[in-house]
């Protein structure tokens, strides 16, 4: 049985664009913290709701499967894990700015 060609690239380009997203995580994260949006810290603390919704968006976008899942989820909290880490060495936009009119 020969499997549909339009089924499967529209399955491939999902996955691809899934991944892709997730991929971009540690840079929103540092954009939002420069910008001033959050901060590392108050990131820090909303640690475990980030993993179920990497764990959500993971069933979301994967097929009906756990492997899937966790193979999306996984890279997903430890991309978020990196964009806290990288983030704390920035600080937001006003207060450089603010820095910068002082001196």
């Amino acid at each position: 049985m020969a499997t549909d060609i339009a089924s499967y690239l529209d399955f491939i380009l999902a996955l691809f664009l899934a991944f892709g997203i997730a991929f971009e995580i540690p840079i929103a994260i540092i954009l939002l913290v420069w910008t001033g949006a959050t901060t590392a810290k108050s990131l820090t603390s909303k640690r475990p709701y980030v993993v179920v919704a990497a764990f959500v968006v993971g069933m979301m976008l994967t097929p009906p499967d756990m492997i899937s899942q966790t193979l999306l989820a996984i890279p997903m909290c430890l991309l978020f894990e990196l964009g806290v880490l990288l983030s704390r060495f920035y600080v937001p936009r006003d207060a450089s700015a603010s820095e910068e009119a002082n001196e």
